[in-house]
């Protein structure tokens, strides 16, 4: 948990929105840039960093590769990390302390196990007033050591996550780090290495700030993709129940 998320806002709209600049591959690739509504691990999605020119949107891979990988695939188990655990993992731990980025999405999917059934429902998170949600991430930069330039790089992220409040608890024990606009700068900034500061700021979010609704069990393949995929439907009878197979799947989680 969050192993999908929607991520449809055009990244000039959220530039604007985080007041900040588009890198320069956002600024080449922009006008191609596609709303992608089943963000899923090993996808290209947003984030927002700061740099020396100020905040900046970027273009990672989900899923954090540490620098000492020996290849890629590592990052599809780190597709989130635990605040209680950024200070102990040698996986996370340096990225806490010098690599933090705002990861921008519109919502995330988690699967809600429905009683007496195996199957579970999914559902979309979002923000009562739609806009965009701020989730705490880190982030590294990787060298492929197959590679034999090296400057060629991959950029790559994690999300964070904390204790559920009261509005997921029903669905899920966990749920995304969600920073208010007060925290973004502390978040960002580089320079900042009071890590026990920094940890208070991953609490749950306020239990008004997020209301849900079930979708389509389409979700559940990674080959679908377009709005349709956050439109309520009704479960009255029970037909949209999916297998938590792939709900499973998109809730990996490093300990």
């Amino acid at each position: 948990m969050c192993g999908r998320f929607v991520a449809a806002t055009p990244p000039d709209e959220l530039a604007k929105y985080f007041d900040a600049a588009l890198s320069e591959q956002l600024k080449d690739d922009g006008e191609e840039s596609e709303p992608n509504y089943n963000a899923a691990p090993t996808h290209d999605i947003y984030g927002i960093v700061d740099t020396p020119r100020g905040r900046e949107l970027q273009v990672f891979r989900w899923g954090l590769i540490p620098v000492w990988a020996k290849d890629a695939k590592i990052g599809s188990k780190m597709i989130n990390a635990r605040a209680e655990t950024l200070t102990t993992k040698n996986a996370f731990k340096p990225a806490f302390q010098r690599r933090r980025v705002l990861v921008p999405i519109d919502g995330f999917y988690e699967w809600k196990k429905q009683p007496g059934s195996k199957t579970k429902q999914p559902m979309f998170i979002h923000r009562l007033d739609g806009e965009p949600l701020a989730i705490a991430g880190l982030w590294e930069s990787w060298h492929d050591p197959t590679e034999a330039d090296p400057q060629r790089r991959v950029h790559s992220a994690t999300l964070i996550t904390v204790a559920a409040n009261e509005t997921m608890e029903p669905v899920h024990d966990r749920m995304p780090a969600i920073l208010p606009p007060s925290a973004w700068d502390d978040w960002l900034n580089p320079a900042n290495d009071d890590l026990a500061s920094l940890g208070q700021l991953l609490v749950p979010a306020p239990n008004r700030l997020l209301t849900m609704h079930p979708v389509s069990t389409a979700v559940n393949s990674v080959r679908s993709n377009s709005a349709e995929l956050i439109e309520p439907v009704d479960v009255s009878s029970g037909a949209e129940s999916g297998s938590d197979s792939v709900a499973d799947a998109g809730s990996l989680e490093s300990p």
